[in-house]
């Protein structure tokens, strides 16, 4: 059974940086495709970020791109999510998620608050 903890979520000033953390289990994830989603008040789940397991090709949402980056260590069966240059609007509780490279996204974990204040 996968399994995905998060953490390293917390409160920061606009502009400051957090690192996202997602601890995954149960599976060899080499054709697996990982990806960080968030959700904020009201609003729906939407992507941020994906990375391929295997290759380490990686996709942003357009909001975030150029400010966020993903990154996987192989070794320690681990996602991350570097978040710079925060700003309010990406306050959110922030997902980690699995899916086969062909399928959907059928393993989440319990999501991580991140809240940046003005």
């Amino acid at each position: 059974q996968v399994q995905l903890v998060e953490s390293g979520g917390g409160l920061v000033q606009a502009g400051g940086s957090l690192r996202l953390s997602c601890a995954a289990s149960g599976r060899a994830f080499s054709t697996y495709a990982m990806a960080w989603f968030r959700q904020a008040p009201g609003k729906e789940r939407e992507f941020v970020a994906g990375i391929n397991w295997a290759s380490g090709s990686t996709t942003y949402a357009t909001a975030v791109k150029g400010r966020f980056t993903i990154s996987r260590d192989n070794a320690k069966n681990m996602v991350y999510l570097q978040m710079n240059d925060l700003k309010p609007e990406d306050t959110a509780v922030y997902y980690c998620a699995a899916k086969r490279i062909i399928g959907t996204y059928d393993y989440w974990g319990q999501g991580t608050q991140v809240t940046v204040s003005s």
